[in-house]
């Protein structure tokens, strides 16, 4: 039977949404679900080690978040937000969103304040989206410039004011750039709009000591994409038309999806899940003479799904009537639908103990 989405849905205090990081990345809090026991456990993420065993595998989601949100003014005066989301043409054309977006035809311009680039509607798209081209004073890339002067694509649940002293936007936007990012991502494959955020709790120390402990970690590049926080506004859950995203997943991350396995395979957040699954859906084993797999994936997991590569989740506590929570509800009872009522208790639990939600906040270990 069809699942109403009203299932995936539950009431959070506002105050429980994290607007900022913990003092320390691997300080936030770990709710710990054994779906075995059928129990629940509450840690710090530093304990994580201690659920892990020699031989298993970490596999984490090494995208890099662009700085991809610019500020601009029309020659009019009006102002301009331009939000990049991919390159289409070099680095010079770029699909985008742009607020007013009614008030921009095509041939619309726009510039910084101190002209260093500007940029021209060139086309827009049935999406909403547009295509932007951009020029810059010094022939600088897109890439360049928003890693310069851009602001960090944070999700619209975390409010950040647009009217802060120069000083006091300065100094948040440098404590966002640190830390709306893994430490371990790749930053020649600035290829994400959103942060890959179950990733944002280890420590360059944490990684250390679980490598000491005999576990590897093989990564996946995941380019993650404003669908991730697309609520399902459909009635039941089938008829949402999921998002696609590419991924790459090298030659060594594929070999550790199949036997022999000396060990469990750990996926850091919902994105690496996604691609896991994505790629053992069209391949029964790694693609032959060390080759890169570079597809879109376009799979959705949700309840009564089952899961082919992934043993133990790391996920962070994900918003109502999301994508992401069916997910997570999928993997705490594979092949039924017995996580939905599930994953509302341990959100229940979560909410009394005053755990913090989203992309800022706590995570939870799903063994």
């Amino acid at each position: 039977m069809p699942l109403p989405t009203e299932l995936f849905d539950y009431h959070l205090p506002p105050h429980l949404v994290a607007q900022t990081p913990a003092a320390r990345r691997d300080q936030s809090r770990l709710l710990v679900v054994d779906r075995a026991a059928r129990t629940i456990s509450h840690c710090v993420f530093s304990d994580l080690p201690a659920f892990l065993r020699r031989g298993d595998v970490l596999i984490r989601n090494n995208a890099a978040v662009l700085p991809a949100r610019l500020h601009a003014v029309r020659p009019t005066g009006g102002q301009v937000e331009c939000f990049l989301l991919r390159p289409v043409e070099g680095d010079h054309t770029w699909r985008c969103l742009v607020r007013p977006g009614r008030k921009l035809p095509v041939g619309a311009t726009f510039h910084d304040r101190d002209g260093s680039f500007s940029g021209e509607i060139t086309g827009k798209e049935p999406d909403g989206s547009v295509v932007i081209r951009f020029t810059s004073r010094d022939g600088e890339p897109v890439t360049a410039i928003a890693n310069r002067i851009g602001d960090v694509p944070l999700p619209p649940y975390i409010d950040r004011a647009d009217d802060d002293p120069p000083a006091a936007h300065a100094a948040q936007r440098a404590q966002d750039l640190e830390r709306y990012q893994t430490v371990y991502a790749d930053r020649a494959r600035q290829v994400a709009v959103a942060a890959p955020t179950a990733g944002l709790h280890f420590t360059p120390e944490l990684l250390a000591r679980i490598a000491a402990n005999g576990i590897a970690s093989v990564d996946v590049t995941l380019h993650v994409g404003l669908g991730t926080f697309r609520p399902i506004a459909t009635p039941t859950v089938e008829e949402h038309g999921i998002h696609r995203e590419w991924y790459e997943m090298p030659s060594e991350t594929q070999r550790a999806l199949f036997p022999p396995l000396n060990g469990r395979r750990v996926a850091v957040g919902t994105t690496s899940v996604r691609t896991v699954e994505d790629f053992l859906a069209h391949h029964a084993g790694p693609l032959p003479d060390g080759a890169t797999c570079r597809r879109e994936a376009d799979i959705f997991i949700y309840p009564p799904r089952g899961f082919r590569g992934v043993d133990m989740l790391v996920t962070n506590f994900h918003q109502p009537r999301s994508t992401l929570l069916c997910l997570v509800a999928a993997f705490l009872t594979p092949g039924s639908t017995g996580g939905i009522a599930w994953i509302r208790e341990i959100y229940a639990e979560g909410i009394a103990r005053g755990y913090r939600f989203f992309s800022y906040g706590d995570a939870m270990l799903i063994l």
